[in-house]
């Protein structure tokens, strides 16, 4: 899969289609994002997340250092509160919805990540400070008090104008979860 859901520059498809009699590789797309050739927030979200469990399960030692080129890519195009847009190719300027439940995929899987490498490696820090800044500011600056969730401006699917600017239960999931992780020693469910 992620021969074909990474691009080069380590954004990623949220989709890519299959020839399904042949197996070859059509094309790739972005569903949820703004086009084929942007990067749907959420999509990046999931896939630093996702690489980095892969390892846990595999031990595939590819996947963590894939998690961190994602990583990269989605950390260089976070706004001044670090809490991203909808899609990664707007920027301030663009007037665009945030997406909450974006960022806190990602604290959860940076802070995946940091478990995997070594404590010399000097873009720790790096991730524990972004992991901090995104966590802070979802609290102060976007936590929905009077709403039905907890992280009010989550974005479900921008395209068909379904649940922009809302709460969504994945976002306060992984909220949850990131604020578990900065407490105390993770355990996963899954193990």
């Amino acid at each position: 899969a992620a021969r074909y859901l990474v691009r080069e520059d380590a954004s990623t498809f949220h989709t890519f289609y299959m020839d399904v009699h042949s197996g070859q590789p059509l094309r790739g797309d972005t569903h949820q994002g703004f086009s084929d050739s942007s990067c749907w927030a959420r999509g990046q979200a999931w896939g630093i997340y996702g690489f980095a469990l892969g390892y846990a399960h595999t031990g595939d030692a590819w996947q963590p250092e894939l998690s961190r080129r994602l990583a990269h890519y989605f950390l260089n195009r976070l706004p001044e509160d670090f809490v991203c847009y909808w899609d990664l190719i707007f920027t301030a300027e663009d007037n665009q919805y945030r997406d909450t439940s974006a960022a806190a995929i990602a604290a959860c899987g940076l802070a995946e990540l940091l478990k995997l490498l070594p404590l010399t490696d000097p873009l720790r820090p790096a991730y524990g400070n972004a992991i901090e800044l995104m966590m802070r500011n979802l609290r102060e600056r976007y936590f929905a008090h009077a709403q039905d969730g907890l992280l009010r401006e989550g974005v479900y699917n921008f395209g068909r104008n379904m649940g922009i600017n809302e709460p969504n239960l994945w976002g306060d999931y992984f909220y949850f979860e990131a604020l578990v992780r900065l407490s105390r020693v993770w355990t996963p469910y899954f193990c």
